[in-house]
């Protein structure tokens, strides 16, 4: 009980320490890719089973549920984003009984060969093109306390380059699942909390022929001094519920409220309905609060299939589409992964 209580005041100091949802502060914030979920069965039901996630594709949304999960699990998540942005994920965990839970993630923007451009060349130079680089790395240890609450947290490294200039920070996320009953159970998780970040490198540098303004004597080459910026920190709480509608057909419905520290807040509902533990039917759609309701993002759907091989492995394969506005293609996401 004492732990249980620890960590509550952990999760509340962190709380208010995060600033309310505020529309005002839209755009003052870096490190977007933070915010681009993973995993197709959580991207169907759009993030909304924060409670009952378990193994690696709870990671990102709520890391108490990695000790949720089977011995050994693998996940390998695939989407395709807009504006011609793939986003991949990579994912792998070790559950070791009475010591708790390790998992490592991985995840990764592809943007593409551009364009170089310069002011003296604002059509390129010569064919010459780069591609941004946006990582994120995870260390993610989860135990369960009791029969009913287990705890979570993330330390992970995000990093963005371009070219020869680049930023990083490092952050946490926690969570906490408690389960009231076999079929009701709640979610509360508190995400990228962290240092902020700043672009340096010499790709900032210019030249300049004021005198007194290079860096370093007669250099002739100035060096602004970038704004740090915020990453992207929330807090969720969600609930879920089982229904058995027959044998080995169950119906998970579940809905979770987002407090976001410079957007407006979200609420995200979502359902999956089992069949024979095997085959799952998917969907949900996020909301937002406040006066700009607006968003790129429609209704999410989805399905997925498991499988136990003969050598004793869990297979799995989903995928999830989520309708997007305002840009030319969909999102579609495609999720492996092994249990051991």
């Amino acid at each position: 009980m004492k732990r249980i209580i620890y960590l509550s005041i952990i999760l509340l100091i962190a709380t208010l320490q995060s600033p309310a949802g505020d529309e005002k502060r839209m755009g003052t914030t870096g490190a977007e890719e933070l915010l681009i979920p993973v995993g197709a069965r959580s991207i169907a039901t759009a993030g909304s089973f924060l409670s009952t996630l378990k193994g690696v594709e709870a990671i990102y949304y709520n890391p108490a549920g990695l000790s949720a999960g089977t011995n050994s699990e693998a996940m390998f998540s695939y989407m395709s984003y807009i504006a011609d942005i793939n986003v991949s994920y990579f994912a792998v965990s070790a559950n070791l009984e009475d010591i708790g839970a390790f998992g490592l993630s991985f995840k990764s923007l592809d943007f593409g060969d551009i364009l170089q451009t310069t002011v003296d060349d604002p059509e390129g130079t010569a064919g010459n093109t780069y591609s941004p680089g946006y990582y994120n790395f995870g260390l993610t240890y989860s135990r369960s306390i009791t029969d009913r609450v287990s705890a979570g947290v993330t330390t992970k490294m995000i990093y963005e380059s371009i070219m020869n200039t680049s930023a990083s920070a490092l952050a946490i996320d926690m969570g906490i699942q408690y389960r009231f009953a076999s079929n009701l159970s709640l979610g509360v998780a508190i995400k990228n909390i962290g240092s902020d970040m700043k672009f340096i490198g010499s790709d900032l540098q210019t030249k300049t022929e004021i005198p007194g303004t290079g860096v370093g004597t007669g250099s002739g080459v100035y060096s602004p001094e970038t704004e740090p910026f915020q990453i992207p920190a929330y807090f969720e709480l969600g609930l879920n519920y089982q229904y058995s509608l027959a044998a080995q057909n169950d119906l998970l419905v579940g809905s979770t409220f987002r407090n976001n520290n410079a957007k407006q807040d979200e609420i995200k509902l979502g359902l999956e309905y089992l069949v024979l533990d095997a085959f799952a039917l998917r969907s949900g759609y996020e909301m937002l609060i406040g006066e700009n309701t607006s968003s790129i993002f429609g209704l999410n759907y989805g399905v997925g299939v498991e499988q136990e091989l003969e050598s004793g492995m869990r297979f799995s394969f989903d995928y999830a589409f989520r309708s997007v506005e305002d840009f030319p293609t969909d999102n579609h996401v495609f999720t492996i992964k092994l249990g051991f």
